[in-house]
């Protein structure tokens, strides 16, 4: 595979050199020139859709730097300002216009006579996007856009006293695997507590951001947002239907396991009832697992890692580092949880997350460095549209990742018996996280089909979901005020609604490109990076059987993958 990853951005052919979007004025004359452009012929109209794509790259890119800043330090007015300016200013102004470029590209005589399948899909999701834009939508989505980025300043506000120090939750959260008993209950009160002072405030803004979302779905004639954000999102390949199957199969399938886990964690904890602040112990009464001891630490091992699955994976992290498109450590003042943040113009990705030292943190950053890897392997596509993929895709990059570099996962841990159990522990994580996904998504779906609801409904409803999805062992009796509104920890309903059901059809697909690895390391991982370089110039069933696995939700299939998790789960 190529070695040498280029960190140059490409020479630029239609806007300056010197270009910088910081305000309308001087991106505007751009946008003119593509709506005035004369498209004589197929070739002038696909040199059309290259500075289209090459104009919003550098833009998208500007306003990606803004958010990052923001993100890295939270304090910092300037960085705040020079975002919100975007998502106020500029991005407002910008909508319109492409809205009347989407028109143009529509009503070209020549899109019928590019057969491609890319750019089918391409236009596909042109016309999606044409059909459901509405001017006096537009204030709306900034409103939403500015209200939704309080999350994370309340979030990032969070605080804790712990022996005299104040730490984020992330920070304190390390803490519920300590073997000492007394010092997570301690923990899982403290944050609780901490989480509890602000859930009104939470409750208020999620809200506001319900019935600002809802009125954007009537708007463009939708029912209701859910039905809205299944088109805006271009979920062409899917519908709610298989959402709901996917809710069941998981609920027959996966969790009834969830009894069974914490039945012997119950046991081999020798506690007369399991609570929520003993979940995140090793059961066996192990210290917790210290995969690295700093994030220098930890960017070394990872590059290890990849590179002994291939030295091109090892190099794509070995480039961010060397341009310093990491930022890793937790500290106060830094936005919570994690992202890999595509940067369109240069194709270098940007790695953002909140290490302390744990296991956690360890696949985190595979996790990231998976959606790193697919941005770099997709960077030289011909259009920044075809780079862009449906999350579907983009988390099957990721949590393909984590699965395929377990074999190299000595890298972390010397020691036999800590590898067998970072394993244990990450592969019962998953068995955990799907009926989660199913938690949330089903949770959203209630939501905007149900946009009048009180908050006293919205609590019943919650509570009601997360009992199917749920083992029936671990013991809530005095903790019921904070399980109402665990919820309001999952940053996507406030920021990205909808985007969550992904990571369930992920992992599922993550499963099977796993199983294929197992099977033949070599063809598994061809077969992985052939799915990723396709960006998104196919349909996402069409990219998962590059990898050669579905893009299934039955319960019978889903009864497959998850033997395969358990039967791995057997050998260690």
């Amino acid at each position: 595979m190529h070695q040498n990853i280029s960190t140059e951005r490409k020479k630029r052919d239609f806007v300056s050199e010197s270009f910088v979007p910081d305000s309308w004025e001087v991106i505007e004359p751009y946008f003119q020139k593509l709506l005035d452009a004369e498209i004589s012929d197929v070739a002038s109209f696909r040199n059309w859709l290259r500075d289209r794509s090459e104009l919003e790259s550098v833009i998208s890119e500007n306003a990606g730097w803004r958010y990052i800043r923001m993100t890295c330090d939270t304090t910092n007015k300037a960085h705040q300002e020079a975002y919100t300016y975007f998502v106020t200013e500029i991005a407002p102004k910008i909508a319109p216009v492409s809205h009347q470029l989407n028109e143009k590209t529509i009503k070209s005589p020549y899109k019928n006579e590019i057969d491609e399948t890319a750019f089918q899909q391409l236009f596909r999701n042109i016309e999606k996007d044409f059909n459901i834009f509405r001017e006096k939508n537009i204030p709306l989505k900034t409103e939403i856009q500015t209200n939704s980025k309080e999350f994370g300043a309340i979030s990032g506000a969070m605080l804790v006293m712990i022996d005299g120090k104040e730490m984020t939750l992330q920070q304190a959260a390390t803490r519920l695997e300590s073997t000492d008993r007394s010092i997570r209950e301690n923990t899982y009160m403290l944050i609780s507590k901490r989480r509890f002072e602000d859930k009104d405030k939470l409750d208020e803004l999620f809200n506001k951001l319900i019935s600002l979302r809802d009125q954007v779905a009537k708007n463009a004639d939708f029912n209701n947002f859910r039905d809205y954000m299944f088109t805006a999102m271009g979920r062409f390949d899917y519908t709610p239907q298989d959402c709901f199957d996917f809710h069941e199969s998981t609920q027959k399938e996966i969790a009834p396991i969830l009894n069974e886990l914490a039945a012997d964690r119950k046991s081999k904890l020798n506690i007369s009832a399991l609570k929520p602040w003993d979940k995140a112990v090793d059961p066996s009464g192990n210290k917790p697992l210290v995969p690295f001891k700093n994030t220098d630490e930890l960017v070394e091992k990872t590059i290890a890692c990849f590179d002994k699955l291939d030295p091109f994976l090892g190099n794509c992290i070995k480039t961010m580092r060397d341009i310093q498109h990491l930022d890793l450590e937790s500290r106060v003042g830094k936005a919570p949880g994690g992202y890999n943040y595509p940067l369109s113009e240069t194709g270098i990705p940007f790695i953002f997350m909140n290490a302390t030292s744990t296991l956690r943190d360890m696949v985190t950053i595979l996790h990231e460095g998976g959606h790193a890897v697919h941005s770099i392997l997709t960077k030289d596509l011909e259009l920044a549209d075809f780079r862009h993929t449906p999350s579907e895709v983009a988390e099957l990059a990721s949590m393909s990742m984590e699965l395929i570099s377990m074999d190299h996962w000595d890298v972390f841990f010397d020691n036999e018996t800590e590898l067998k159990r970072a394993k244990k522990e990450h592969l019962q994580q998953i068995i955990e996280t799907l009926p989660w996904v199913a938690t949330i998504d089903k949770f959203q779906h209630w939501i905007y089909e149900n946009p009048g609801h009180s908050i006293e409904e919205r609590t019943a409803k919650w509570n009601g979901i997360l009992d199917d999805f749920s083992d029936s062992v671990t013991d809530w009796s005095g903790l019921e005020k904070f399980r109402d509104y665990v919820w309001q920890k999952q940053l996507h309903l406030f920021e990205v609604p909808f985007y969550y059901i992904e990571y369930g059809f992920a992992q599922l697909g993550a499963i099977a490109v796993w199983k294929k690895f197992k099977e033949d390391p070599k063809a598994g991982l061809d077969g992985y990076l052939a799915a990723l370089k396709l960006g998104y110039t196919a349909s996402i069933p069409e990219i998962y059987k590059a990898a050669n696995i579905e893009f299934n939700f039955s319960r019978e299939y889903i009864g497959e993958l998850i033997s395969f998790v358990r039967a791995e789960l057997g050998k260690l």
